[in-house]
């Protein structure tokens, strides 16, 4: 199995409705996107002055395999997410690793 990471960083003009879209479009990949095994996300809820200089939603995906991780990205649900992120994306880091 592979573990996905992911955390967002939002331009200071995202909106709080914006970011539960967001939210809600990543929590759908579960029934949508094949060889999803968990799927957790949520937004960064630590004390608003400290998340001003972080990460304002994250992403964890647990996959059966490598190919299902490697297919995630292309497949039109993830596609339609990242087309979402456009002028409120500030940075993106992501973390992919087996789990051993």
């Amino acid at each position: 199995m592979y573990e996905h990471m992911v955390f967002f960083k939002f331009k200071e003009n995202i909106t709080p409705e914006k970011e539960q879209e967001l939210l809600e479009k990543l929590l759908s990949f579960k029934g949508v996107i094949p060889g999803i095994v968990e799927l957790s996300a949520g937004i960064n809820v630590t004390a608003e002055e400290e998340r001003k200089q972080g990460y304002g939603l994250g992403l964890r995906v647990t996959f059966d395999n490598k190919e299902s991780l490697d297919q995630y990205g292309p497949h039109p649900a993830h596609q339609d997410f990242v087309k979402s992120l456009d002028n409120v994306i500030e940075n993106v880091v992501v973390v992919d690793y087996p789990i051993v």
